[in-house]
């Protein structure tokens, strides 16, 4: 049986809520296989799988107020998109909420960035993906998703930007990168010295107060999460971006999970999806309580 379309558990008002959920139905720059579209409400439907109480954190998810303020609109242009997008995520940050965003291709990651206000504590962003997304333009489009990183550092710099798991990049993203000086850990870096070591590197590269994560799916190796559009082999496991979600949660200033592409697979991907949703906000949680 079809669950309705809101994140389980999430039944606060906006008012109320200390996390506010907000999907965007946006894949217009996918450039291999399209349908992240599909994704938010996928990972909502699928969220309802999972038993309210974390038995790890010992937080119960339905004694934390979440709102679900549903989809934005379907929009035309990326820079359509990013400019409504911003508009719609202000106010979540404007009233003291850590906003979880599902997408939606990963050009739908910059403008939540670009909504956090500059008269909020200092923020830097993790960013987990198989690739660098560094381009200037790709397509023709400043605001593809092969762009996503280079926007955000434009946004919050480069000394304030970590991109992990990284495996596949064009010569002129590296090449560009030699001159600009974003830092970045590899997933043969993770494989070989272990996530808690990369992770404890990227954490010190973040001298900011808040940490906002960006996750593209395809971050994690497509054994676990094929459901995706660009996947990429020999990536991270589900394990080691929960342990990422925990070493960040005391300093989480918001979320976003892109890329699901739910028709590529019987599931497991959004499931994985909102499972990590519900990570993020009980690991968050926990660590505020001292747990």
């Amino acid at each position: 049986m079809q669950r309705p379309t809101t994140f389980a558990d999430a039944s606060a008002s906006f008012e109320d809520a200390e996390f506010v959920i907000l999907g965007v139905p946006f894949d217009r720059t996918t450039s291999f296989r399209p349908g992240a579209r599909f994704g938010p409400d996928s990972i909502r439907q699928h969220s309802w799988n999972f038993e309210s109480y974390d038995l790890e954190t010992g937080v119960d998810l339905s004694e934390v107020p979440v709102h679900d303020l549903g989809n934005t609109e379907e929009f035309g242009s990326s820079e359509d998109m990013a400019r409504s997008l911003r508009e719609e995520v202000r106010p979540i940050y404007a009233a003291g909420k850590v906003p979880i965003v599902l997408g939606g291709d990963h050009a739908c990651s910059p403008p939540v960035v670009e909504a956090y206000p500059d008269s909020a504590p200092s923020v830097g962003v993790l960013y987990l993906d198989a690739h660098m997304d560094f381009r200037e333009s790709y397509l023709g489009d400043r605001r593809s998703h092969g762009c996503s990183s280079r926007r955000i550092l434009e946004k919050v710099g480069a000394r304030n930007i970590v991109v992990l798991g990284v495996r596949s990049v064009s010569r002129e993203e590296v090449d560009d990168n030699r001159t600009i000086g974003m830092s970045y850990v590899t997933a043969a870096d993770i494989a070989r010295d272990g996530i808690e070591a990369a992770v404890h590197q990227a954490l010190n590269m973040l001298k900011t107060e808040r940490i906002y994560i960006s996750l593209d799916i395809d971050a994690i190796d497509p054994a676990y999460a094929g459901a995706t559009g660009t996947p990429e082999p020999f990536g991270l496991t589900p394990r080691d971006v929960k342990y990422i979600f925990g070493q960040a949660a005391p300093r989480l200033a918001g979320l976003d999970i892109m890329e699901v592409s739910p028709h590529y697979d019987s599931g497991n991907t959004s499931l994985l999806a909102a499972r990590l949703a519900r990570e993020a906000i009980v690991r968050s949680v926990a660590a505020r309580k001292g747990r």
